[in-house]
């Protein structure tokens, strides 16, 4: 006699956790979705309508955990604005919204959708989670109904709230986060009145969550990892890549590293937005990424991981950031010095005039100091040791240390600080350090191409970040991206009356 459709699943999920907690690893998998954007009205549309938009987007994602989970993925993370999209006003996202609940409820969509308000979505995805024993992470619209005891209730008695939501291998709803800094484009959704640090326990470690911008920030981010001492943090984004060092891989790797956690970072994939770009990444590196300028295509990356990589024998050393590059004196250079901007921040920059030598560039409370040798020194190519110490955004203000070796965009150095992401200079040595004020600083190189190097350098208990040996491929940039929290202004839109 064939057991029953609950009982099979049930024994399923039991072995599922047997053979998690048997092992030091996991199997994880992000999933860079090719979004299916609504048509672009004023008006809202019906619910119906809404609903079919993003039934569309959740049978593409339903086919990638499929697919992961016959690989063997314990969790799969699917990007930010990954059901509905975005260029939503207030109005026009609400169709799109739905009620979700505290997990404490112990709720479990796929078999019981009516004890709460309806809730297709949230039903569909508990559904892709349960009938593939696997975690899967959403991002999806959180509304919340209030009225004038409220002082904060809008005017349109409702919040709206970006959140993520995390099903377990049953279909439970275990984990909900309301994405705490919004971007400024995000004028559709409400800030929560307070920051959520969400962890949750699993069979292969502590994991937390947060969406796109919230990485560049004390809270929610250090919170999880520095306070909460998660293993793993799950990273729903819609990123924007911005050369020469703001690629969604190259930072989301760096901060991998410079945290020492797991970062499952799945983004939206848009080339006309230049979004793409995803990765699992570990305190070692790159365990997988995938970084595509030149379709229109989503992929599925999977990677076994660390299940508690603190407790790893890989596991990086601690890092005194200014050790090195306080202990020395300045190398020559920082007299011949012009600024230059990156986007909005005007860095101070010294060209590279030799095939190898010692630089130091300063500003503000930031010396970077660099060691190298170049292999083959382009003639049609200029290289730059860049510093800034200061705020950084238009509207909403963040403090950064940067230390970066950078090719200039041409020749000429008014293009130093401009997107470029080829290069065919390679190097054979290179040492980079900084005074930073802050133990919050994120490694990474990036290679022509957007390309990652993993193994290919390492960080010193000093603080330098140092090539192993020659350089493979051509070097775009090599970039320290320090963190000063304390010195970040307040966000004017989360603190305006």
């Amino acid at each position: 006699m064939l057991p029953s459709q609950p009982l099979l699943h049930a024994a399923v999920f039991a072995l599922a956790v047997l053979q998690a907690l048997a092992s030091d690893t996991f199997t994880a998998a992000v999933y860079e979705h090719a979004v299916i954007l609504p048509d672009a009205t004023g008006e809202p549309v019906s619910p119906d309508d809404a609903l079919a938009l993003m039934n569309k987007n959740m049978d593409v994602l339903e086919g990638a955990i499929k697919e992961a989970a016959q690989q063997g993925a314990h969790i799969i993370v699917t990007p930010e604005d990954g059901i509905y999209g975005w260029h939503f006003t207030r109005e026009t996202i609400y169709p799109y919204l739905e009620d979700i609940p505290d997990p404490v409820v112990n709720w479990i969509p796929c078999t019981d959708p009516t004890r709460f308000a309806p809730a297709p979505v949230q039903e569909r995805l508990s559904c892709m989670a349960r009938n593939n024993s696997i975690y899967v992470v959403a991002n999806i619209g959180d509304k919340k109904p209030c009225n004038s005891s409220d002082a904060g209730c809008p005017s349109d008695g409702r919040y709206q709230y970006n959140t993520d939501v995390v099903f377990d291998p049953e279909g439970k709803l275990v984990a909900r986060y309301h994405k705490y800094n919004l971007f400024r484009r995000e004028t559709q959704f409400n800030y929560p009145k307070e920051p959520e640090a969400v962890t949750f326990e699993t069979p292969f470690g502590k994991f937390g969550i947060f969406t796109c911008f919230d990485i560049l920030f004390r809270e929610p981010a250090v919170v999880l990892v520095s306070e909460l001492q998660v293993d793993t943090v799950l990273f729903p984004t819609a990123w924007m890549n911005v050369l020469p060092f703001l690629t969604a891989v190259e930072f989301h790797s760096a901060w991998a590293m410079g945290m020492g956690v797991n970062l499952l970072s799945a983004n939206t994939h848009n080339i006309s937005l230049a979004m793409t770009g995803d990765g699992l990444f570990t305190p070692e590196g790159p365990a997988a990424y995938h970084y595509d300028s030149g379709t229109e295509e989503g992929r599925l990356l999977l990677a076994e991981l660390s299940a508690r990589p603190r407790l790893s024998p890989t596991y990086p050393p601690a890092v005194n950031w200014s050790s090195f590059a306080t202990s020395i004196k300045k190398f020559p250079g920082e007299k011949d010095t012009f600024l230059g901007a990156v986007r909005r921040d005007i860095f101070t920059f010294s060209e590279l005039r030799r095939k190898a030598g010692n630089y130091t560039v300063c500003q503000g409370d930031l010396c970077c100091h660099l060691i190298y040798r170049m292999a083959n020194k382009s003639k049609d190519e200029v290289y730059v040791l860049g510093a800034f110490d200061g705020l950084h955004g238009s509207l909403i203000k963040y403090h950064w240390q940067i230390c970066t070796l950078l090719k200039c965009k041409s020749t000429d150095l008014n293009t130093c600080g401009q997107p470029v992401e080829t290069a065919q200079t390679k190097f054979e040595t290179f040492s980079l350090s900084g005074t930073f004020g802050t133990n919050y600083v994120f490694p990474e190189v990036l290679y022509s191409g957007v390309q990652l190097a993993p193994g290919e350098f390492e960080v010193l208990r000093d603080g330098r970040l140092k090539s192993r040996h020659g350089t493979s491929k051509p070097l775009v940039t090599v970039t320290l991206f320090g963190r000063l929290y304390e010195k970040d202004r307040p966000h004017p839109l989360r603190t305006a009356p």
